[in-house]
C-alpha cells in the first residue's frame, strides 16, 4: 500500500530538478502570516485587484542577497535589477512564478504563504490538496491514505482539487463544441504565473484565454457551499477554506485574484511545509486492513493527471492540442501564438513550473520523479467520476474580464512613446550587446529601457565606463607638459 522508506530523505532536499533548495523557507510563511493574516480572499482575506494590487508571493530578503546577477538573467519579464549591491524586484513586472527562488543559491528570495498554525482560526476546516500533493510520496499505491491523513493532520474534511478539474474540463469540453466563436486556440486559464505574463507581456493574447475559473477557485467555492449545507449553524469566518500548495503563483491569485471580487480560499499552506507532518500519519493509516481505510476520493485519472503537463490537454478528449511547460518553453509558445504561426490548434496548455504543478517551487520532490509517481498512481484509477452540472455555470465562469497590464509601455503619450522608442534603440546601438548583466540589469535592451526611463545611466555600462576613463586618460596624457601661450618661452 504504501510505506516511507526513503520519504524522509526527500522532505528536507527542497525541489531537486529545480536547482536551490527551497528547504528553509517556511519562516517566511510563519512571519508573514503573523505580520499579514490570511493570504486568503475569502471571509479573512482582503481580495480584489484594487485593494491589493501590489501584493506579491514572491520576496526578497536583502540580508541574504549577496548581488549576484543569477535572478535578473532568469526573470522571464525582467523584473529584477541589482542596485547598490543588492537585487531589487520591480513589483509591476513580477508574474511570481519563482524562477528567481529556484536559482538563488543565497535563498534571498523567498516565497510568502501561510503558517500551519493557521488552522486554528477556524472551526470548521476544509482541505484543499493539489493533486501534485500525491506525487511527492515514495511508494503509494492509495490516495485515500495522504486524504486521511490530512484529516488525521487536524482538518474536518477533505475537498480534491483533482475532482474540481474534472469538473472543468468536462464544462471545457462542452464549451468548445458549443461555442465555436471562442478564438483558437484557446490557452488554459489555470496556470496563474502564466496569466500575469499574458498580462503584462502579452496583452494581445488575453481574448484567447479560456474564460473559466482555475479548479482551485472552484474547488474552493463548491467546498464552501458544502460545508455550508452540512453546518448551517456556522457563520461563514468560521469555516477556514485551505489550499495546500505546489507554488507560490497561486498565492498571488488567491490574494489578488484577477478573474473574480475575491476569493473563496481562506489561507494556502506549502506542500512542503504540510509534507513531513503527513508522513507518521500515512504510516499509520497504511497499517489497516484495505477495507478499514475510509474512502474519501472522488476523483479519477483525468483529475489527478492535471498536476502535470499535458494532464488537462489530455482531459479535452481530442488531439488537435499543444502542452508547454517551463517558463523558457512557455514564452516561446506565445511569442509564436502573437505571430499567427499556431492558428490551427484548438487548445493549449501552458504550465510556468517545469513538468507542471509537479515542478513548483513549494513541492519536496524532484518534479520528473513526482510525474511519474503521479502515473503510476492513476494506472487503475477509473477515468473520471465527475461532471459539470448546470447549476455550476456561474461557479466555473470568470466574474470579471481579464484585462491588461501595460507596464512595458514607455509612455501614455503616443508621439512621447515613439520618441523615446527612438531614442532607446539609439542607445542599443551604442552598447555592446554582450547582455552580461554587469550593469545591474538583464541585458543591454533592458539597461537602454532603463536609461530612457531615467531609472539608470549609459555609464552603469562598464563597456562605455571604460571607454570614458580610457578617453580621459588619453586626453589627459596630451595635456602632460603642455604650457598655455602666454607662459611659453621662446625657442
Amino acid at each position: 500500500m504504501w510505506n516511507n522508506e526513503n520519504s524522509e530523505n526527500s522532505g528536507n532536499s527542497g525541489n531537486g530538478a529545480n536547482g536551490a533548495s527551497t528547504g528553509n523557507s517556511g519562516a517566511i510563511g510563519a512571519e508573514s502570516a503573523a505580520s499579514a493574516g490570511s493570504t486568503g480572499g475569502g471571509a479573512n482575506g482582503a481580495g480584489g485587484e484594487k485593494a491589493q494590487s501590489l501584493f506579491h508571493s514572491v520576496t526578497l530578503d536583502s540580508e541574504k542577497c549577496k548581488g549576484c546577477i543569477n535572478c535578473i538573467k532568469r526573470c522571464p519579464t525582467q523584473a529584477i535589477r541589482v542596485r547598490n549591491g543588492k537585487a531589487s524586484i520591480i513589483n509591476e513586472r513580477c508574474i511570481d512564478c519563482g524562477e528567481c527562488i529556484r536559482v538563488c543559491q543565497n535563498r534571498a528570495k523567498l516565497p510568502i504563504y501561510d503558517a500551519l498554525g493557521a488552522l486554528a482560526r477556524y472551526k470548521y476546516t476544509v482541505a484543499l490538496p493539489a493533486p501534485a500533493l500525491y506525487g511527492q510520496f515514495s511508494h503509494l499505491d492509495n490516495i485515500d491514505i495522504v486524504l486521511n491523513a490530512l484529516k488525521s493532520f487536524g482538518f474536518d474534511d477533505v475537498y480534491e482539487v483533482a475532482k474540481a478539474a474534472e469538473i472543468v474540463s468536462d464544462y471545457t469540453r462542452s464549451l468548445m463544441e458549443e461555442d465555436r466563436t471562442l478564438p483558437r486556440p484557446l490557452i488554459s486559464s489555470a496556470c496563474p504565473a502564466v496569466v500575469r505574463l499574458i498580462r503584462v507581456r502579452f496583452p494581445e493574447l488575453l481574448a484567447h484565454l479560456l474564460p473559466l475559473n482555475a479548479p482551485i477557485e472552484v474547488a474552493a467555492k463548491l467546498a464552501l457551499a458544502g460545508a455550508q449545507a452540512a453546518h448551517p449553524d456556522l457563520a461563514r469566518r468560521d469555516i477556514g477554506i485551505v489550499f495546500i500548495s505546489p507554488c507560490a503563483a497561486k498565492v498571488t491569485a488567491i490574494r489578488n485574484p484577477v478573474s473574480l471580487e475575491k476569493s473563496e480560499v481562506d489561507a494556502v499552506f506549502a506542500i512542503k511545509d504540510i509534507y513531513p507532518h503527513l508522513l507518521g500519519k500515512m504510516k499509520d493509516i497504511a497499517q489497516l486492513d484495505e477495507e478499514d481505510i475510509p474512502e474519501i476520493l472522488s476523483a479519477g485519472r483525468m483529475g489527478v493527471s492535471w498536476c502535470g503537463s499535458g494532464g488537462e490537454t489530455a482531459a479535452l478528449l481530442s488531439e488537435n492540442n499543444l502542452a508547454a511547460d517551463g517558463i523558457e518553453n512557455v514564452i516561446k509558445v506565445l511569442e509564436e501564438l502573437e505571430d499567427e504561426r499556431l492558428g490551427e490548434l484548438d487548445f493549449i496548455e501552458l504550465n510556468a513550473c517545469t513538468a507542471g504543478c509537479v515542478g513548483g517551487v513549494l513541492t519536496v520532490e524532484n518534479p520528473y520523479v513526482a510525474h511519474t509517481r503521479i502515473k503510476k498512481l492513476r494506472k487503475f484509477m477509473p477515468i473520471s467520476l465527475n461532471h459539470f452540472t448546470a447549476e455550476q455555470r456561474e461557479t466555473l465562469l470568470w466574474g470579471k474580464p481579464v484585462k491588461s497590464d501595460s507596464v512595458m509601455k514607455l509612455a501614455d503619450d503616443y508621439a512621447e512613446a515613439l520618441g523615446k522608442m527612438q531614442r532607446l534603440k539609439e542607445i542599443v546601438d551604442s552598447l555592446p550587446g554582450l547582455d552580461c548583466g554587469s550593469c545591474g540589469a538583464p541585458t543591454c535592451e533592458a539597461l537602454a529601457e532603463d536609461v530612457v526611463r531615467g531609472a539608470a545611466k549609459e555609464s552603469d555600462c562598464i563597456f562605455k565606463l571604460r571607454d570614458y576613463v580610457q578617453n580621459l586618460v588619453s586626453d589627459m596624457n596630451k595635456l602632460e607638459g603642455y604650457i598655455p601661450p602666454p607662459f611659453r618661452m621662446p625657442e
